[in-house]
């Protein structure tokens, strides 16, 4: 099921990874094997080890003076980190989605799954430079595009990385609260203000949310601007580094406090147009959030099932017992239900994308939708996986002798960035309780997804119908009430998640029967069984199934 000494490469592994991109990019997926799987020996031999030597013995630091007394006012990275995020970008991870024939999105997200198994720091900044690449792209003036988006997109080892600055010290969800200035200055703007959680501070370029001057109050009021860390002519963007966040985790990545003072930016969109650009930069930031909850969760897996295999107690391998089959065959289900997930946001991504959707376009709806119930649910799970992984290797999973410690902080980022659990339920709410009518187009994808099973899996499939008819009468009262549906926005959000999840594991389950292979049914029982399944407290379900096809469930590629 992982890596080995024989064979340490994180896609050549997962057979799961690689059939679900044979069903999303068709013949195409061929063509892009041997790159993807030179990128996945690469995470698991040069990025994992580097990860681990920045974790544990040299994170950035803050050099705010020179030796001579001057302000520095610079953050230094040690060089291994630096050699594997050069790497990254030649790799194309952010230049596949450019250039004279572009891969879909799709292939570049898949990649985020892969790199977040080895290090979600270097995951993060490919994830927000990729953000402000396609910005540029499809709404940079053309100017502004034809300048600075070669320098992002570029895959000779030379490109720059982006930021998208929009936390302020007011909090990171009322970004209509932004108190950060811009005020005209020939062809270019002046920012003033606090950035308050700017991650990849040292990155090159980044994108912030100001106010012009004169504007009007709230979201409408902001612009959207390109800040560059330097000038054309070489001199550094007038800026001050007040200090690195000390974080739990994701500690590769440099994140700071920034003055910006009187620094020199370039104008992406003017007020109304500046939040709606930067919502559309986060979102698309979320989809790689999700794609990176799912590489954890693989990664978790992974180094839990290996451990149970090779450890011996009482006379046998721990993997031989029914609690430890049962903790990771759940992880197993959990973890392939969100990269289903993923993958449909990834794919509804793509469609609105081509399809140039408008905003209350029914493919820009179904992305929104997808990519909250995504973004939700994997960032949960991906944490319950590596404290499950902690728990099976148990006390040595607690050391650095492992990886797990890592995975574990790591995973705790997944909730927040781009949007905790609320903010999520209140898109949703926005959506499908609000003037859009999302929740037919909820309820017909789902529908979609789970015609013409055979009669094994729609016995499987009868909860999870079921389930919907529930939240179409959820959704329904939600309409009359705006107060009561903000209290019930959570538990609404994870029961559209997980139907979306089951349908998905469905599908795929029909598809595998037709070539076969009955090993995803089994997955798709095990996750219906556990999320929809009603059983009295300490009454579990019937498991003795899953232990008789323990080995079905989880036997390698």
């Amino acid at each position: 099921m992982q890596p080995t000494a024989d064979s340490p490469n994180f896609f050549d592994s997962d057979g799961n990874l690689q059939r679900a991109l044979a069903r999303a990019l068709g013949p195409g997926f061929e063509s892009w094997r041997g790159t993807l799987s030179d990128f996945g020996a690469w995470v698991a031999t040069e990025v994992d080890p580097a990860a681990s030597y920045t974790d544990r013995h040299a994170p950035p630091i803050l050099e705010t003076y020179a030796p001579d007394g001057s302000l520095a006012n610079r953050i230094r990275q040690n060089p291994g980190w630096e050699a594997v995020s050069r790497e990254a970008y030649r790799r194309g991870l952010v230049g596949f989605n450019y250039g004279g024939a572009p891969a879909p999105f799709l292939l570049t997200f898949a990649m985020g799954y892969l790199l977040s198994q080895g290090d979600v720091s270097l995951h993060c900044p490919v994830t927000m430079t990729g953000a402000v690449a396609y910005i540029l792209s499809r709404h940079g003036p053309p100017a502004v595009r034809e300048r600075y988006l070669p320098r992002l997109t570029r895959t000779d080892g030379a490109a720059l990385t982006g930021g998208t600055w929009a936390t302020e010290q007011h909090g990171g969800s009322d970004i209509g609260g932004t108190t950060t200035v811009a005020r005209p200055e020939g062809d270019h703007h002046r920012l003033t203000g606090l950035k308050w959680f700017a991650s990849n501070a040292n990155g090159g370029l980044a994108l912030a949310t100001a106010r012009p001057e004169g504007a009007g109050p709230g979201t409408k009021g902001l612009g959207l601007y390109l800040v560059p860390l330097t000038l054309e002519d070489g001199t550094e963007n007038p800026l001050r580094l007040r200090r690195l966040k000390d974080k739990l985790g994701t500690s590769g990545i440099p994140t700071a406090e920034i003055d910006l003072i009187d620094s020199w930016a370039v104008e992406v969109a003017p007020p109304p147009e500046g939040f709606k650009l930067m919502m559309a930069a986060l979102g698309f930031s979320r989809i790689h959030n999700a794609m990176g909850s799912a590489g954890l969760q693989r990664r978790a897996f992974v180094e839990a099932y290996n451990y149970a295999a090779g450890r011996r107690a009482f006379g046998d391998a721990i993997l031989h017992y029914p609690m430890i089959q049962e903790q990771l065959a759940e992880m197993l289900a959990r973890l392939e239900a969100g990269l289903a997930l993923a993958m449909e946001a990834a794919r509804a991504f793509d469609a609105a994308d081509q399809a140039g959707a408008a905003e209350d376009d029914e493919h820009r709806l179904w992305l929104r939708l997808a990519t909250a119930l995504a973004k939700y649910q994997t960032a949960e799970e991906a944490n319950r996986a590596c404290r499950s992984a902690i728990e099976i290797i148990g006390g040595n999973g607690y050391t650095y002798d492992h990886v797990t410690p890592r995975l574990l902080r790591d995973a705790q980022v997944m909730t927040v960035w781009e949007g905790p659990a609320n903010i999520q339920a209140l898109e949703l709410l926005r959506l499908v309780a609000g003037r859009y009518g999302g929740a037919e187009v909820f309820a017909t994808r789902i529908e979609s997804l789970l015609a013409d099973l055979p009669p094994g899996l729609e016995e499987i499939a009868a909860p999870v119908r079921a389930a919907l008819t529930d939240g179409r009468a959820i959704i329904a009262h939600l309409h009359k009430d705006v107060v009561d549906a903000q209290r019930h926005a959570l538990r609404l959000l994870a029961l559209l998640a997980d139907i979306l999840a089951a349908a998905l594991l469905l599908q795929e389950a029909r598809a595998a029967l037709l070539e076969g292979d009955e090993r995803k049914s089994l997955v798709a029982r095990l996750f219906v069984e556990s999320h929809f399944s009603a059983a009295p407290r300490g009454n579990l379900p019937e498991r003795d199934w899953l232990y008789r096809q323990f080995e079905e469930l989880t036997k390698a590629p």
